[in-house]
């Protein structure tokens, strides 16, 4: 196994700055840098070290610890290295003999208050506090107790046969890392990491001088209580064991590093699995990563485990019937079973009788193999993917205003934003690497604007405060984003050079004419969306005149039967102030899953090939005529739900579906069920027995992203290599299985690894045409589009004008959804996630995660629950005209009278048998953020929970392997 090279990886003391150049001479050699630069971080870049412990290039310069001192000709004194700015012609020596005595007294002090323990530490052999003392040669300590008495220290339980006041035990209480106050240096390198990097604030130093100390929260909490999120900058910034993985101590201290991409979020951060042969003791974010920048979150940094959990299913199993327990069997008798069943339904249903859905989780390649599978093989286009039950209005609405289906910026443009847009999005749990970034430059003095009916974090948490909380009501959006457009255009804020240089100007004259229309004002529209016109006006007006403007939003703005025109009225927005087209603006969908743009790359939807051609393009279908030599049915296939319904009415037979399991998190579970009953050939590829696999016949397993080679698009158009950690514990990664599927249909494909994938995907898609493993590996990651005219890339779209040519405003008329409250179900439904959990939790709740989430709770305001006699942690019934469920209540003002929200991560729950079949009118995207319900006090479970729960165990049974 080839590890991939890493490059310079090394620790440079202080943060990179930019500026004019300064040249200087340290200890007689001349380096030039750029202006502010520190005098540490100039001599590392020299190839010179100067010893260091409380400063990391990852937070500014703290200049504590001492160690780093240097001479300065010219200069009185010894300064700190860290916080000493360069300066053209500065001479500086960081070895002489009066530096060697002064590192050495300040090595002595802090050894004399640490125990020495270095062969049985945790952190033996990557510990900074060890190195140090080596480097700067301290042989000794002379500090001794006096004799009879003792010498004050932090690490003895006791002292002259007393207890030791000083002493504090080992915080073990948080899942994945100890806090061991005894070996704290208290170089505050936590604390400020915790500040700068992650912005939570969790982290303080208490006391003062010697009784200085680490504090998470209040002086009782400990580590699990505290505001901590377990983001891991802490661990990562600590140079001794005071914070240290759970995993080193029981592991060791791993010995290779291998580059891979993060399988959760739309963030794709990148991260070092380190290893000890082929044993994963830890995943570490890389620093070079181009989307995290060295940070991570807890689900990425910690919640790996679920890759060797218990529940993994490693062999293949089949069985006729749903009611059967399963049979485990060889791969080839799985695969020809499946092969079988599949071609005897075309021969009796014809050839649209079967399909696939691709997965948001599985890399570029297996997604392109599995659409591939469907058009080359079946020779339908019943594809579809998690995707569009998600970001499709996305595809549809950008690509109709912009001609893109993607967002506009990288992830680093945040840093250049003046005022930003959260709708429909909760970033601090459903993106928190990026949300750390935007809350960095909020506590710059960027402004806020959150548009939610919920109170999520960012409106108020530790020093970051929106500006603007437009509360709207669930399901007007539309409303909002157009009372706010009609503000900008009758107060003549409006971006008229842009608009007239950039955007169609019949267009414009149709938009204009359409949103200055009295009926779009906030105080028309106050009383259907309840955001006070005042505030809305306020808002309006600081997104047109407070500079870059920026507007980030996620499933709260597509998951609506209006997701697509929301789309186009945020677009419309970002024309309108001419925020488009360079750093610190754009339009950005925050992807929800690792690859769920890669899947609408790579032509997940049935009616586009790879790269959003539409099938029914000759010309595009004569590119992939040519590359899989078979004819493409220029007819557009199935969506999921029209899958379901032709299952329903018996013209639909098979499914093949990898990575995704529909019965959780679709809408309508109850008709998804009846469509997969219905069905002869569920085939379920993934690691576990997901939901959807009790109405299976075949289970192939799948595996994790830490098995398998191939690339993951994050959500801004990043495309990042994945790696293999490790072998398969299937035997096979997915592409292998979906490969060998259909050459057990006939199909006789013969790659050999993912990199001929790709190679293939390049060859067919212009917006792939220059990416390959070659240039993915020397530069790290690439933006599509990557081709001849942007060989590195694409960090910022529509930069001198729109890939349509000229932007497009669309007239965006509210139509208000079908799903309506009454006097039996007079509450909204909204949903969301949380932190600690991921999706339907498949992966998540197979870790230590589930500490923070066990299971999903009903947010409740107050108010309404008084209404109903419901009191905190009671049992609800939470009803709607599709269904009804129960779960636990928590009363909370986050939620306004009128609103409940949940998440939908527990099978148990199944939240989505409450949610309805009402979809966006432009790609079918359900409407999960809108769902008329009542509450009532319960006394647990309903019949249906039961039932389901004993129909999963039924069809989870596994025949022992001699049966």
């Amino acid at each position: 196994m080839k590890d991939f090279i890493l490059p310079d990886d090394r620790d440079l003391g202080t943060p990179a700055k930019s500026g004019a150049p300064v040249t200087l001479t340290i200890d007689g050699a001349s380096i030039t840098v750029p202006e502010g630069t520190s005098v540490m971080r100039a001599a590392a870049l020299a190839g010179l070290s100067i010893p260091k412990l409380c400063a990391t290039d990852s937070v500014e310069a703290f200049g504590s610890c001492r160690l780093c001192v240097v001479e300065i000709e010219g200069r009185r004194g010894t300064p700190a290295s860290c916080t000493t700015p360069v300066a053209e012609g500065m001479a500086v020596r960081t070895q002489t003999d009066k530096l060697r005595r002064l590192r050495r007294g300040v090595m002595e002090l802090y050894i004399s208050d640490h125990p020495l323990d270095c062969l049985t530490c945790a952190a033996n052999g990557d510990c900074e506090l060890q190195d140090m003392a080596g480097e700067v040669g301290l042989r000794d300590v002379r500090y001794e107790a006096p004799e009879g008495g003792s010498l004050a220290n932090h690490f003895a339980q006791r002292e002259a046969g007393a207890p030791n006041p000083q002493y504090m035990a080992k915080d073990e209480s948080n899942p994945y890392f100890t806090y061991d106050p005894s070996k704290c240096i208290v170089c505050s390198r936590c604390v400020r990491a915790c500040e700068e990097v992650q912005g939570t604030f969790a982290l303080t130093i208490e006391g003062r001088g010697f009784d200085s100390r680490v504090c998470a929260g209040g002086s009782l909490d400990d580590f699990l209580a505290s505001d901590c999120v377990s983001c891991g900058a802490c661990v990562q910034a600590c140079p001794t064991a005071t914070l240290q993985e759970k995993s080193v101590i029981e592991l060791g201290t791993p010995s290779r590093s291998v580059v891979t991409t993060c399988a959760y979020c739309g963030v794709g951060c990148s991260f070092k699995a380190e290893l000890n042969g082929d044993q994963l003791v830890r995943m570490v974010p890389w620093k070079d990563g181009k989307a995290n920048r060295g940070h991570s979150c807890v689900k990425g940094r910690f919640a790996y485990g679920y890759a060797s959990h218990k529940d993994r299913i490693l062999s293949p199993m089949i069985r006729d019937s749903i009611d059967e327990p399963w049979r485990e069997v060889s791969w080839d008798e799985a695969l020809g079973f499946a092969a079988t069943r599949l071609k005897g339904i075309q021969d009796k249903h014809g050839k649209n009788s079967v399909g696939v859905i691709t997965s948001s989780r599985c890399t570029n390649e297996e997604t392109y193999l599995v659409q591939k599978l469907t058009r080359a093989v079946f020779r339908n286009n019943n594809t579809d993917t998690c995707a569009r039950v998600c970001h499709s209005p996305t595809g549809y609405g950008l690509g109709q205003t912009f001609g893109t289906s993607a967002g506009t910026q990288d992830f680093d443009s945040v840093e250049q934003t003046d005022v930003v847009i959260v709708i429909g999005a909760n970033p601090t749990d459903g993106h928190p690497v990026f949300a750390s970034r935007l809350k960095k430059r909020l506590r710059q003095g960027a402004k806020l604007i959150v548009i939610d009916p919920r109170r999520i974090d960012l409106v108020r948490s530790a020093h970051v405060e929106a500006s603007h909380h437009l509360a709207l009501r669930p399901g007007t959006n539309v409303a909002v984003v157009s009372a706010l457009a009609h503000v900008i255009v009758t107060e003549g804020l409006e971006d008229t050079a842009f608009i007239a240089e950039r955007c169609d100007g019949d267009a414009w004259d149709d938009y204009r004419a359409f949103i200055a229309d009295p009926r779009h004002a906030p105080e028309a529209t106050e009383a259907l969306t309840g955001v006070p016109a005042a505030e809305l006006r306020a808002a309006a007006r600081l997104f047109a005149t407070g500079g870059n403007g920026a507007i980030y939003y996620g499933l709260g703005v597509t998951e609506h039967s209006q997701g697509s025109t929301t789309v186009m009225g945020i677009a419309n927005l970002a024309m309108l102030t001419g925020n488009i087209g360079r750093e610190g603006v754009g339009v950005n969908p925050l992807r929800g899953q690792n690859n769920v743009q890669g899947s609408c790359d790579m032509g997940s939807f049935p009616h586009e090939l790879p790269g959003y051609r539409h099938v029914k393009n000759a010309d595009v279908r004569a590119i992939f005529e040519k590359a899989w030599g078979v004819e493409i049915d220029p007819e557009p296939g199935l969506r999921i739900p029209n899958m379901l319904d032709a299952a329903v009415e018996g013209e639909f037979k098979g499914i093949y579906c990898q990575g995704e399991d529909i019965l959780q998190s679709d809408p309508d579970t109850k008709h998804v069920a009846a469509g997969l009953a219905a069905m002869d050939c569920v085939i379920v590829h993934d690691l576990f027995l997901n939901e959807t696999a009790n109405y299976a016949h075949v289970f192939l397993p799948g595996s994790s992203f830490l098995e398998k080679n191939g690339t993951f698009t994050n959500a801004e158009r990043r495309i990042n290599r994945v790696r293999k950690v490790m072998a398969p514990k299937n035997g096979y990664e997915d592409w292998e299985v979906t490969q060998m599927l259909a050459n057990a249909m006939g199909a006789g494909w013969n790659y050999t690894h993912p990199e001929q994938i790709m190679a293939e995907i390049a060859a067919t898609t212009p917006s792939f045409a220059g990416v390959d493993y070659a240039v993915l590996d020397q530069k790290g990651s690439v933006q599509w589009p990557c081709n001849e005219d942007h060989p590195d890339g694409t960090p910022l779209m529509h930069v001198d004008g729109f890939v349509r040519g000229k932007g497009r405003f669309i007239v965006t008329e509210y139509i208000a959804t079908a799903e309506r409250t009454g006097p039996r179900f007079p509450l909204l439904l909204t949903t969301g996630r949380i932190l600690s959990q991921y999706n339907v939790g498949a992966q998540t709740r197979r870790t230590e995660n589930t500490v923070w989430h066990e299971a999903d709770l009903l947010e409740i305001h107050p108010h309404d629950a008084e209404q109903r006699g419901v009191k905190e942690g009671d049992w609800v019934r939470l009803a709607s005209r599709s269904g009804e469920t129960a779960l636990r209540a928590h009363l909370t003002d986050r939620v306004a009278p009128g609103v409940v929200y949940t998440t939908f991560h527990h099978p148990d729950t199944q939240a989505n048998v409450i949610t309805t079949d009402f979809s966006d009118w432009a790609t079918n995207c359900p409407e999960y953020k809108v769902t008329a319900v009542q509450v009532s006090p319960s006394n647990g479970p309903t019949d249906w929970q039961e039932e389901y729960a004993a129909q999963a165990a039924r069809a989870r049974r596994i025949l022992p392997a001699a049966e």
